[in-house]
């Protein structure tokens, strides 16, 4: 009798997430959870320097696995939102190993205004993409196809919205990956059932949605432009 053959073990994953300060650490964390459960998943936290913490604009400390220098391709680039991303539109440093990691990776994905950095880097001139609802707008200075969905996915480009749509973002990469399936595997395994308690903004208070941007004005001002500003550049 012939022995059977012995499992496949999963083709290697190289995923490479960037984090950096003052960045919103859920658009990284949720993300992660995700990737973390796809078969042969390889993932890197890198920045600048991998001797010490990122904190993010809440203040968690995340450690970088690697830092840029030590980086040299990867299958799935992955970049988060926040806050910090305003400086890092305009930071050579980043925009460079962003480019050359995009260059060779099989997928390009941000959550949020990360959207924003892969933008700033000229890597969404053409395609369709998404971002925070305050900063869907700003995507069209950097080139890109302002779409207010979840999650869009452009050929090889994947963009989630929001902070909260980094899980659906990854479950839609997990499914490009590893099929079906296995997206529906790891949503089982992290029990993603999500039943929000106040309903969707498009049927949220006016009131409440004028408040939120009101808050925000000023600095989506900023973002505004920068973005100009780097799009007239690219």
């Amino acid at each position: 009798m012939t022995a059977p053959a012995a499992p496949t073990a999963p083709a290697p994953l190289h995923i490479v997430m960037v984090a950096y300060p003052d960045m919103t650490q859920l658009d990284l964390t949720g993300p992660f959870e995700v990737f973390a459960r796809l078969p042969g998943a390889k993932i890197d936290i890198v920045w600048k320097t991998s001797t010490r913490p990122v904190k993010d604009v809440a203040g968690l400390s995340i450690m970088p696995t690697a830092a840029f220098k030590e980086i040299h391709d990867c299958d799935v680039l992955f970049v988060p939102g926040g806050p910090g991303q305003l400086e890092l539109m305009e930071d050579r440093e980043t925009l460079g190993f962003l480019q050359e990691m995009a260059d060779g990776a099989r997928y390009v994905t941000s959550v949020c205004t990360g959207s924003l950095i892969l933008g700033a880097a000229g890597l969404l001139k053409g395609y369709r993409a998404t971002c925070h609802w305050l900063s869907l707008p700003q995507l069209a200075h950097l080139g890109a196809i302002p779409v207010e969905e979840r999650v869009v996915i452009d050929r090889n480009r994947l963009t989630g919205a929001g902070v909260s749509s980094g899980i659906d973002l990854a479950l839609a990469l997990a499914s490009e990956i590893a099929g079906e399936d296995e997206a529906r595997r790891i949503t089982l395994a992290i029990e993603y059932q999500p039943e929000p308690p106040f309903p969707p903004r498009d049927k949220e208070d006016p009131r409440l949605v004028e408040e939120v941007r009101g808050r925000t004005q000023g600095f989506q001002d900023k973002r505004d432009a920068v973005a100009r500003r780097i799009g007239a550049r690219l």
